[in-house]
């Protein structure tokens, strides 16, 4: 068991063996990481008032907490990002230093860099969130190029640059 993998209340956090978790995240609990999912340096995954789900495919970024929460497939995490008891369901994106607590972030939504989703909101599908505290429209309302985004963030993209990084993952 790695260093930084923790047991608590019974449970071992479990990694698909495709998935690539840096040896400088820590995982606490009941984590489940997904296939070719990604979680990166100065990450936390702490499952220990409720599990803590990585789907297939999913990335989280660099010193993004997650407590409690589940990510399902294709979601990406930004860097900094802290989700507490949360749900962000496939493809979804939850930007850099985002705060998502005790809420839902619906499937292929985004969520902008520096929001704040307060306990309580169900950020539709398709959405685009924004603000303190957050305001979403519908993507197509928003201005926002969807696919140049999740282009710019895309599960393989991200999957191809955690492969290339051999030195930070196990």
């Amino acid at each position: 068991m790695d260093s930084r993998h923790y047991p608590f209340g019974g449970k071992r956090p479990t990694v698909d063996d495709t998935a690539h978790v840096s040896r400088e995240s820590t995982l606490v609990g009941d984590v489940r990481v997904g296939a070719h999912a990604s979680v990166w340096p100065g990450v936390v995954l702490r499952g220990d008032v409720g599990p803590v789900v990585v789907g297939r495919e999913s990335h989280v970024g660099d010193n993004a907490t997650l407590h409690a929460s589940t990510l399902g497939e294709r979601v990406m995490v930004g860097h900094g990002a802290v989700l507490n008891e949360s749900t962000v369901d496939d493809g979804a994106l939850v930007g850099f230093n985002a705060a998502v607590s005790e809420a839902t972030v619906g499937a292929d939504s985004i969520v902008a860099m520096g929001t704040v989703v307060l306990p309580g909101t169900e950020i539709p599908p398709g959405s685009f969130a924004f603000g303190t505290p957050a305001s979403y429209v519908p993507l197509s309302e928003s201005g926002v190029d969807p696919e140049a985004v999740f282009e710019d963030y895309s599960s393989g993209g991200y999957a191809d640059l955690a492969d290339r990084h051999t030195e930070l993952f196990d």
